[in-house]
């Protein structure tokens, strides 16, 4: 049976939680420093809270420490790393080489962040070879050369991004925040380069694109290719998001998990969830309704258009219809969307800018502004930025893990006569049994529904009680108090089976290895990028586009007049970003 994983973001201990009652298999999360996101730090006590809670339901825990370490902050790290395993964490995620050492002497498991650029099989072969039980695959991977990466190296875990927002250069390869703002992304300090605007000129000069997003992409969404990544070998599945907010992780883990348990209800003899519990939802969940730039499902299937998000770098939301009547303070919508008092809605205008405004008042189709927007126009298209009536459920209890459990009483008998009573409990995976010796008195009416509605009541542990199995001729009165001490027995018991199994699960590295000796070296450009601003405009010829009437090389120029070469390597299928 091939464990498929589900593998949230975690901002801190709150979404953490919310993530695993939501459907996670594993979440990711960043310590109080070199996590790749600054902005997302937490402390030790709390990543240990949150292996605490994870662990009853077979969930791991992985932490970031991937970013480059300076050689005087070594003693810093290796301390971490051994906090994090006092913490019971269950792998840690590296971009710098230099970290194999220390974990290879800790109960951890180590990944290869996506921060490492993994995207060949030669580069994953060698992470194989040296101790990493799983490579974070680049996000430009297509599924038919993930394949090829999981037939050279079967053994080795291979994670994929399946949600979120998307870095226009490899990752690990971007320097531009740190050449324009001192800002290193490889540091967790990412200035969003890629986000702004540029002109696009050409070698002339002349302006090919004025002020647009020409870097900037759509937001990741491969919910519909996960049989495709599962045939191709990869097992772990990634949502993007260690800066989201709790919304956005309930509602897109909630969609993923359901979607996996979909896959694997067709697929019963082969896959299995990595975790174990089952979740019970207070809402439909919905990808469209949570913060997006759009989507796009990148290079999953090879090349396609329309990667970009060029006139705004900002959430556009879900498509709600088109503006169909204007009155003086109102407007109606057409199709068949719903709206609540306080929504956001946006357009784009008819010079690409987005605007946004708040539905003051909703009445059906019909909707009063707090100030009718500028620009709005009859056939435009509308979009909802924020969806008041899906914040409000997200903002309360949204979802309940549970782990279902059967429970078996029966008498231990002695000759003929009873010597005690046992209480067996069992997940389906594991089993473990408590009993208690004692004299029994025969009971003068049936006592099997009193003792199954008293040992059903497992409300402050992670279980929920599908079945109690009694004899049909046990004819003996329990006190509530034996049945209360048995089952909070069995439980702890179980509690702690199954979280022993998850730690113990854990393969290490091998002590024999020994220090990678890897030097950083910047390469030239600023960016690496699959993405190719030529392929996105339409005048890639080489993929059937049109004959650029342009003269290159092409630039990039920021408002602030700085300047960036644009190098096309159509052999690697490859834009570079230099500075000028």
């Amino acid at each position: 049976m091939t464990r498929l994983e589900l593998l949230a973001p975690a901002k801190d201990l709150q979404s953490g939680i919310a993530a695993i009652d939501h459907g996670a298999d594993a979440v990711y999360i960043g310590a109080h420093h070199w996590g790749a996101r600054y902005a997302a730090g937490n402390s030790v006590d709390d990543i240990a809270s949150l292996c605490h809670y994870a662990h009853q339901f077979g969930v791991r825990v992985y932490v970031t420490v991937n970013t480059l370490i300076r050689d005087d902050e070594m003693d810093g790290v290796c301390h971490l790393l051994q906090q994090l395993a006092e913490a019971s964490v269950d792998a840690i995620l590296v971009q710098d080489m230099k970290l194999i050492a220390p974990l290879s002497h800790l109960p951890m498991a180590i990944h290869a962040s996506t921060q490492a650029d993994n995207r060949t099989a030669e580069k994953v072969e060698w992470l194989s070879h040296h101790g990493f039980s799983r490579a974070v695959l680049a996000r430009e991977l297509s599924a038919e050369e993930i394949a090829s990466i999981h037939q050279r190296i079967p053994q080795m875990e291979l994670e994929v991004f399946v949600h979120g927002a998307l870095c226009v250069s490899y990752s690990g390869l971007c320097y531009a925040s740190e050449h324009c703002f001192n800002r290193s992304a490889n540091r967790g300090e990412c200035a969003q380069f890629c986000r702004m605007k540029f002109d696009l000129l050409d070698a002339d000069g002349q302006e090919l694109g004025h002020q647009r997003h020409f870097l900037s992409l759509k937001d990741l969404n491969l919910s519909n290719h996960l049989e495709k990544l599962i045939n191709a070998g990869a097992t772990s599945f990634k949502i993007e998001g260690r800066l989201k907010d709790i919304s956005y992780v309930k509602n897109v883990t909630a969609a993923y998990s359901q979607l996996l348990n979909r896959y694997i209800s067709t697929h019963p003899d082969e896959y299995v969830r990595a975790s174990r519990g089952r979740c019970d939802y207070a809402f439909t969940p919905d990808l469209e309704r949570t913060f997006n730039r759009g989507f796009t499902t990148y290079f999953v299937d090879g090349r396609q258009p329309r990667m970009a998000s060029l006139d705004t770098p900002k959430a556009i939301g879900q498509f709600v219809g088109l503006v169909k009547e204007i009155r003086e303070h109102s407007f109606t919508v057409s199709g068949t969307a719903s709206f609540t008092n306080g929504d956001g809605l946006c357009f784009f205008d008819k010079n690409r800018q987005l605007a946004g405004f708040r539905v003051n008042r909703a009445e059906g189709n019909r909707l009063f502004p707090q100030t009718m927007p500028a620009g709005l126009q009859l056939g435009q298209r509308l979009y909802r930025s924020n969806d008041q009536a899906m914040d409000r459920m997200l903002s309360k209890s949204s979802a309940q893990r549970s782990i279902p459990v059967t429970m078996r009483l029966e008498t231990i008998p002695d000759g003929e006569s009873v010597l005690g009573v046992q209480l067996t409990i069992s997940d389906g995976i594991h089993k473990v049994s408590e009993h208690r010796l004692m004299e029994f008195q025969v009971a003068r009416t049936p006592q099997q529904d009193l003792i199954r509605r008293e040992l059903s009541k497992l409300g402050n542990t992670p279980f929920d009680c599908d079945r109690v199995d009694i004899p049909d001729d046990f004819a003996y009165f329990i006190p509530n108090s034996i049945l209360s001490a048995l089952r909070r027995q069995v439980c702890d018991s179980l509690l702690a089976e199954t979280s022993k199994r998850v730690e113990d699960s854990v393969s290490s590295p091998a002590d024999s290895l020994t220090l990678v000796d890897t030097m950083h070296h910047r390469p030239s450009p600023l960016m690496q990028c699959r993405y190719c601003l030529r392929y996105e405009l339409g005048y890639c010829m080489k993929k059937g586009g049109k004959k650029p009437a342009w003269r290159e090389p092409l630039s990039l120029r920021l408002g602030d007049g700085r300047m960036f070469s644009l190098e096309f390597n159509c052999h690697l299928c490859q834009m570079n970003v230099y500075a000028e």
